[in-house]
Order: C-alpha cells, then sequence, then structure tokens
C-alpha cells in the first residue's frame, strides 16, 4: 500500500501509486536531532536510514560519531569538565565546613579526560543501539545530496553506493569556527580543547559566548590561569546585561583575567610559550590559545548547491515553520538550519519532522519559553525574554523583580560570590515574561520555572506558590517587591 503524507493538514493526492523507492527517508547526521527523527519516523512505520561519519573525539570534515557534537565532542564531555573543575573550589569551602583537607590535594587531568573518553564511547555505542532497537539502518560514511531524491554515501574504503529516497533530512549540525588571525594554527577550538594531553597552565581565550566562559571556568577550576577576550563590554551578548554583568563578576571574583573591548592580532611560538598579542598592545603568554568565536552550520561537502537548496549568508540550509527545503523533498533540522543551536531544540525539531512527514500530524516547533543554561561557575540559566527584549517587544510598561543574595551555602564557607534571580512581567497583566538566575545549581530550577512560562503563569501565581525552604529556589516565589518599572522609552545600551 502507498504510504500517504499529511502537509499542512492535506493528504498528499499525487497518483495512486507511488514511485518505488530504497527509503523512505535517509537522514544525513546521526547527531541528538538526526537520531532523533530516524527513530521516531520509524517508529511512524517508515523504512529510515541514517548515515554518519566514523567516530572521533576530535571532529574534522571525514570524522564524526553516532551521537554528534553534543554527545562527543560538546554538552556532555564539557559537563563532564565543569563537574570536574568545580571540585577545586568546592575542596576550599569545605575547610569552614569542618574537613580537614591537606594543604596539597593533587589533581589528576588524565584520570578524568579518561573518564570523559569511556563516558563519549559508552555514549556513542548506546546511540547506536537506540537506533537499531528502532529498525533504522545506520552506514558508516560520508553521505552528500546527488539527487532530490538520491543519497550518496562515500564509504571507510573510499567506494561510494547511492541510495534513493522519498525524503531526505539533513542533520549534520556545525563545526567550530576559526578565525584568520595570523599564526591562527597555533590556536585550537573546543574539540581539541576537550582532549589536550597535558593540562595547560597558561591560557588564553579569544570569545565570550557559551564556549568561552564555560572554558575559562573549566581552566581556572583546575588551577590555570585563564585571560578571556572578547570584543564587547561584557561576555555573553543576547543575554540579559544584568545577567552578563552578574557572570562577568564572578568569573572575574574566581580569579579570571578579564579583557573586555579586546580582540587578538598575532600569535608567535616561542621557547616560553604562545605569545598572544592584543590590539591594545598588550601580550600574553599563554601554553594554549582557545578559539571560542561561534560554530557554522556543516553544509561545505554535502553538494546541496548541485540539486538547488537555497543557503543563506551564512551557508545555513533555509527551511519553512515545518523545517522543509525549497526542494520538497529535502528538509534538514538543527544547527545546519542556525535557528536556536541548542541540542533539546534539534530534538524538538526531529520530533516535529517525524509527526509531520510519517505521523499525519503536521506540527511546527515552538521556540517559545526555551529555557537554556551556561554552565561557568556558577551557571546562568535563562528563559523567555530579557530585560532588553522586554523593553523592545512589550507594547507597554514591565515590572522587574530583583534578588541578591549570598547563598546559604556561602554563609559558613565564606565565599563572597552572589547569586542573582529576576523576574520580569508584563504590568498590565501580570503575565511573567522572563526569569533569570545565575548562582548554584541555576539551570535545575531553571526548568521548572520554564514549565510555569510554558503554562502562562502570572506573577499573582508565583507569589501564592509555597516555597521549599530553606532553598534558593524559593526565592523566585518571594520576590514581593518590584524593583522598577521599564517601557520601551527607555533608552538601549550598547553592552
Amino acid at each position: 500500500m502507498a504510504r500517504k503524507m499529511l502537509i499542512d493538514g492535506e493528504l498528499d493526492k499525487s497518483g495512486q501509486e507511488e514511485q518505488h523507492y530504497d527509503f523512505d527517508l535517509f537522514v544525513i547526521g546521526a547527531g541528538s536531532g538526526g537520531v532523533r527523527a530516524g527513530r521516531f519516523s520509524a517508529q511512524y512505520g517508515a523504512k529510515v536510514a541514517i548515515c554518519e561519519l566514523p567516530f572521533h573525539p576530535i571532529s574534522s570534515e571525514l570524522s564524526g560519531g553516532v551521537g554528534g557534537t553534543c554527545v562527543i565532542r560538546g554538552c556532555v564531555p564539557k559537563k563532564i569538565l565543569v563537574y570536574g573543575a568545580a571540585y577545586g573550589p568546592e575542596l576550599e569551602d569545605a575547610r569552614n565546613y569542618g574537613w580537614e583537607v591537606n594543604e596539597r590535594v593533587n589533581f589528576n587531568w588524565k584520570k578524568l579526560l579518561h573518564k570523559k573518553t569511556e563516558e563519549i564511547v559508552r555514549l556513542n555505542g548506546i546511540y547506536k543501539r537506540l537506533l537499531s532497537n528502532a529498525g533504522v539502518k545506520l552506514f558508516e560514511g560520508e553521505g552528500r545530496v546527488i539527487g532530490p531524491n538520491e543519497v550518496e554515501v562515500i564509504q571507510l574504503d573510499g567506494t561510494k553506493i547511492s541510495y534513493s529516497a522519498k525524503h531526505i533530512l539533513i542533520a549534520t549540525g556545525s563545526r567550530a569556527h576559526r578565525p584568520g588571525i595570523p599564526g591562527q594554527e597555533l590556536a585550537i577550538t573546543s574539540d581539541e580543547a576537550l582532549s589536550l594531553e597535558e593540562l595547560p597552565k597558561r591560557v588564553v581565550i579569544l570569545g565570550g559566548g557559551y564556549i568561552a566562559v564555560e572554558f575559562a571556568s573549566i581552566w581556572r577550576g583546575m588551577g590555570a590561569t585563564v585571560d578571556l577576550c572578547f570584543r564587547k563590554e561584557l561576555p555573553l551578548r543576547g543575554f540579559d546585561d544584568e545577567m552578563r554583568a552578574a557572570v562577568a563578576r564572578n568569573l572575574e571574583g574566581r580569579g579570571i583575567t578579564m579583557h573586555p573591548c579586546t580582540t587578538l592580532t598575532k600569535f608567535e611560538k616561542t621557547e616560553d610559550g604562545i605569545k598572544v598579542h592584543t590590539d591594545h598592545g598588550e601580550v600574553i603568554l599563554a601554553d594554549v590559545v582557545l578559539f571560542a568565536t561561534g560554530r557554522l552550520p556543516n553544509t561545505k561537502r554535502l553538494n546541496l548547491d548541485a540539486v538547488g537548496v537555497e543557503l543563506d549568508k551564512m551557508q545555513a540550509v533555509k527551511v519553512d515553520e515545518y523545517s522543509r527545503t525549497n526542494v520538497p523533498s529535502i528538509w534538514a533540522i538543527g544547527d545546519v538550519t542556525n535557528r536556536m543551536n541548542l541540542t533539546p531544540v534539534a530534538l524538538m525539531e526531529g520530533t516535529c519532522f517525524a509527526k509531520t512527514v510519517f505521523g499525519g500530524k503536521p506540527t511546527k516547533p515552538d521556540y517559545l519559553h526555551i529555557p537554556c543554561a551556561v554552565f561557568c561557575i556558577p551557571p546562568l540559566s535563562v528563559v523567555g525574554l530579557s530585560e532588553e527584549q522586554a523593553i523592545e517587544q512589550v507594547n507597554g510598561e514591565v515590572s522587574v523583580y530583583t534578588s541578591t543574595f549570598n547563598p546559604m551555602k556561602n554563609t559558613i564557607s565564606g565565599r563572597q560570590e552572589k547569586s542573582v534571580m529576576k523576574l520580569l512581567v508584563e504590568a498590565e497583566t501580570d503575565k511573567v515574561l522572563g526569569a533569570s538566575m545565575c548562582g548554584p545549581d541555576a539551570p535545575e530550577i531553571m526548568q521548572g520555572i520554564a514549565i510555569a512560562l510554558k503554562c502562562g503563569a502570572t506573577k499573582e501565581q508565583f507569589d501564592s506558590t509555597v516555597g521549599i525552604h530553606p532553598s534558593a529556589a524559593e526565592e523566585f516565589v518571594t520576590m514581593r517587591s518590584e524593583t522598577r518599572r521599564v517601557s520601551s522609552n527607555k533608552p538601549k545600551t550598547n553592552l
């Protein structure tokens, strides 16, 4: 029986008998989004294939691995290193809690690295089993599109095999960007940073985004000296300015040297290390220089131009609300589309794709109230609008509620590091528009707050919720006094 497909609520009636294809769906890229789309499509009865480059912890044009960037060289190994880095300061804090910690505490980088590698190998195997259990055929090799309904797989021995598919899904993610600075070959990206053979003692990081502040926290927590150079006045452009300032204070408080409004101009290899030149005439010596300057969509080798798939100026695949390209049989999800580049978002897009194409239920990804976290130490987590976005988007006044406090744990440890919480409320409707927190456990707390915002919670409902005492989270339901009220007339900052 010919398989029917629902798009925009209408049954596809193109012909009584469909053309025969090797597969109903062929997915290029077995990261989080591609695996989710492939598995769920197979559960709807589709015949599915997926291809992925051979496993390697460091990404290249010819290496990858089932599980993708997040599992192999992104979120998961990075969070493991964050956990490892946090223990150093925690051991210092423990002394005031009665723990007699020896003066000298050694850190074994190679042991942590080995444990990290063991874990990503384990997860790589789990993802393979998920595909196998769902009945998805896995091909190891490089996939490229050679026709609207044809994919070519270049196998490990160089031979090429082509397969036909009714639908092709591009889910190849993104790769680290390397700016063209003289001596740039001396620098590394986050891929290599997760697998360094030796722990560096001196690090210079270029960038002010997620990856930059996270690795700054990791290396500083492990005892390295860290210089963080970024172009704006504050790190984490695009986040709430007040929260960005809180992160910057915490990074400085933990001993990271901040270089705002700074970029790097040249790297030189010397006997003493890498000589790093800034545009302010400074020279910093480093063992490692990390480029944390963003990521680019992985479209270079997909042959999309040949079949007419439109790309944007960043070379990301252009898609409609349902993740469909301008070629009706070709779709794309995840970072390769450069919409909202988060692993859970790619999972959502993969789910929506499967429902739309094979589940008979056209479903658009919903990008409202998506929580996210920056795993610096301590972390920042947000959901909904920043204050700057609220001022720009809300037609009326916005009530701002803030709380800055010393976490209870710090009152005994003596650590001088404030937690900051913030709620943004539409004054006219009392609806909570955004929530932010910088402090311990922020991501764990914000996941629950995100559910409230998704349900359209009001400030009155926050206020009527009983808090858990003693906890930091209870601050979100006890912020009763308005800190300030802002409107769209407030001048925009240039941070």
